[in-house]
């Protein structure tokens, strides 16, 4: 099962996404893998492109996806995987038991204490922000998930935000920290055909001098938003806990 056309905010229930017995009851209820909005085989070549194979990656709400999977058959050492749902982590740790690249832990992704300042060279996000900016007090949630993401990231180190938000709505979150912030664009799975989206998924899409979105997607195109944000660190921004 697909997510091409599911958004977080387009299902029952959203207020509840940054709950962990929402999650909980959707995974015992519907145990079956769902990938939201892309499959890795869309977005590997942007994957390639940005993140390294040998150094830790981080996933952030992984749910029952095959994306990490993916990731460890295209050559990726470490993929750490964390989700708020203490069902569907039992769930993945079962089912990828036999494989060291793979780990799966239960964590809220506002709170990742568990992780060290600048352990992973890439987190990857696909949905997990537009899930919590459906809920209760999404402003400030998606604010300690970012914090909590830049912590963890080295510098360099790379956010790639897979999402249904355009940049109107998305690059006043991400501008809140010092990212340099690309932006790519991809045709949504059962909808390419029908977008009018044809730059290449390598290519950005170019940002004016303040960041804003300078090239028009058209009204009738059908597309997620990736945003890639390379942390720097220069600015001396603390990272203290």
């Amino acid at each position: 099962m697909t997510a091409a056309n599911n958004t977080p905010a387009s299902s029952g229930g959203s207020q509840a996404y940054g709950e962990a017995w929402y999650w909980d009851n959707r995974y015992t209820h519907d145990p079956s893998t769902f990938d939201w909005y892309q499959k890795y085989a869309s977005l590997s070549p942007l994957i390639r492109l940005y993140v390294p194979r040998r150094h830790p990656i981080l996933v952030v709400g992984c749910g029952n996806s095959a994306f990490s999977e993916g990731m460890v058959e295209d050559g990726y050492d470490e993929v750490v995987n964390v989700d708020i749902s203490s069902v569907v982590i039992e769930a993945m740790q079962n089912k990828y038991s036999t494989c060291p690249h793979l780990k799966y832990m239960m964590m809220d992704v506002r709170d990742m204490s568990a992780f060290g300042i600048g352990t992973f060279a890439a987190v990857i996000d696909k949905g997990t922000l537009d899930s919590l900016l459906c809920g209760h007090n999404s402003r400030d949630n998606a604010a300690k998930m970012l914090e909590e993401v830049w912590r963890v990231l080295k510098d360099k180190g790379v956010y790639i935000l897979i999402t249904y938000g355009s940049p109107v709505y998305r690059l006043s979150l991400l501008k809140e920290l010092n990212w340099t912030t690309k932006l790519h664009v991809i045709g949504k799975h059962q909808s390419e055909n029908s977008s009018n989206w044809s730059r290449e998924l390598t290519s950005p899409v170019p940002l004016d001098v303040n960041g804003s979105f300078s090239e028009a997607v058209g009204m009738n195109a059908v597309v997620h938003y990736i945003y890639v944000c390379i942390k720097d660190d220069s600015s001396g921004k603390s990272e203290e806990a």
